[in-house]
């Protein structure tokens, strides 16, 4: 069993998710124990810094560096944070902070994608190896860098004989399909991508309609008092993206303030309250799943297992339980493995596969790459 600490902040820009596992072998005999889990939120400051950066707001090199090494600090504290009371961990996997995410496009260019909190600072702070930068191999390789999760689910979370989805809904949503198990050469059936907004139009909205006080629709309380608009949903859900098929992967760069200001465009004509106008987003984020899994799935699950912030939201998971009926609705902890923290845990194998094993982190088929890749960079500290 090697000890790692997984650290990954995602598109909602909460906080640093941190995971200490203990983790043994490789895919199919893949084990991990959860031995302590964290979130590290950001300081006011810098998730406003953050959050103008991912919004497109110019920034200077020298500025960009500081910002680099001020989140590299954050995450090397959640690291250390995490490991007191406990036995020192040998590894770190960190995926950093996404600040800007740009499909390929076939025929035209490579993909780009650019995560702050470098690993290097990361490891001299900690005096731990660590592995970061995850991306850009797979990027390099032709694919969308995005998303890099689906080969953990297929091992960890596949069944001998139930067709699954992992549904992750953080700022972005997206899933993998895993065949049962069963059937012959089930892993080259995993598939997964980006389904498009997961939390983050409705976190934008409801910052925007509260002045600034309050992040998020607790518990889609807020969305349940309303009505849905469905015209608007079946227009937005024309939009270029969800039509085109898999693989593909998304960001703030399309589903951030800009598209949430449009979507209010659309909307003034059918005169919504507040309370419509989030259950209306939330039905798009549910309605774009859905419509995903119709169009670009072999065929519909036997169950859904729903993990990331969203899957708090109630109102949020009962419409999809509606809409994906008669597919059963769970959630990843009913299984066995942490939701809120599966994206950490992931990240904390990619480096075990990176560093202790040079096995390839990424599924061609999932991300497009021409071929199988090591995933991240490798920081040793420093002598």
């Amino acid at each position: 069993m090697t000890k790692i600490i997984g650290l990954m902040s995602g598109t909602s820009v909460d906080g640093i998710d941190a995971a200490l596992v203990e983790i043994s072998g490789y895919y199919v005999d893949l084990a991990v124990k959860l031995l302590y889990k964290q979130t590290y939120a950001y300081s006011k400051a810098l998730r406003e810094q953050i959050l103008a950066v991912c919004s497109g707001e110019p920034i200077d090199l020298a500025t960009l560096a500081e910002l680099d090494d001020a989140i590299a600090y954050e995450f090397a504290l959640a690291a250390q944070k995490i490991q007191e009371g406990n036995s020192p961990a040998e590894l770190i996997g960190s995926h950093g902070q996404t600040v800007f995410h740009l499909p390929p496009q076939e025929g035209v260019r490579l993909g780009y994608s650019q995560q702050l909190g470098r690993g290097e600072v990361i490891a001299h702070l900690t005096n731990i190896p660590t592995v970061s930068n995850f991306r850009v191999a797979d990027i390099a390789a032709g694919g969308q860098g995005a998303p890099l999760v689906a080969k953990i689910d297929a091992y960890l979370l596949g069944d001998t004989n139930k067709y699954r989805c992992i549904q992750n809904i953080g700022g972005i949503s997206n899933l993998t399909y895993i065949p049962a198990q069963k059937e012959i050469n089930w892993e080259q059936g995993v598939s997964g991508w980006d389904t498009g907004p997961g939390n983050v139009l409705l976190d934008l909205a409801v910052h925007r309609l509260t002045d600034g006080s309050q992040n998020l629709d607790y518990d889609g309380n807020w969305a349940r008092s309303g009505k849905i608009c469905q015209p608007l949903v079946d227009g937005w859900l024309k939009q270029d993206f969800f039509q085109k098929p898999p693989p593909k992967s998304t960001g703030r760069e399309l589903f951030g303030e800009a598209y949430l200001e449009q979507c209010w465009q659309d909307a003034g004509p059918f005169g919504l309250s507040e309370a419509d106008w989030l259950a209306t987003l939330t039905e798009l984020t549910v309605a774009s799943i859905a419509q995903s899994y119709r169009n670009f799935l072999p065929r519909m699950p036997d169950e859904v297992l729903l993990c990331g912030g969203g899957s708090r939201n109630l109102y949020l998971k009962e419409r999809l339980k509606e809409v994906l009926a008669p597919a059963k609705v769970l959630t990843t902890d009913e299984v066995g493995l942490s939701g809120d923290y599966k994206e950490a845990i992931a990240f904390a194998i990619l480096a075990h596969w990176r560093y202790n094993c040079s096995l390839p982190g990424n599924l061609p088929q999932v991300t497009g790459a021409k071929q199988p890749m090591l995933l991240g960079d490798i920081h040793l500290p420093i002598a």
